[in-house]
């Protein structure tokens, strides 16, 4: 009788995206709200399935939300442009 792994061992997976990066909402004051969902990490495990049988995957996932105001305009604080090289506003 052998015994069950203290662990579960995965191989980490690539992906593609199979359909449009955002979904999008407009609300009734004009906003729009994206949505998008992103896959961080996948993985399938290599000695352990499911009970049914089944490959047993990690899925670690991140969701960004991008508001947009109708006038399209937003501000920041002086501090956070000083500490980004000339041309670039965003990490």
């Amino acid at each position: 009788m052998s015994e069950k792994p203290n662990k579960i061992d995965f191989e980490m997976l690539d992906y593609k995206r199979l359909e449009h990066d955002y979904v999008s909402f407009e609300l009734d004051d004009g906003t729009i709200v994206k949505v998008k969902v992103d896959l961080d990490r996948v993985g399938k495990a290599i000695n352990h399935k499911n009970p049914d049988g089944t490959p047993h995957y990690a899925i670690s996932t991140a969701v960004k939300l991008s508001v947009i105001p109708p006038d399209k305009r937003f501000s920041m604080e002086k501090k956070m442009a000083k500490d980004k090289p000339p041309g670039q506003m965003f990490s």
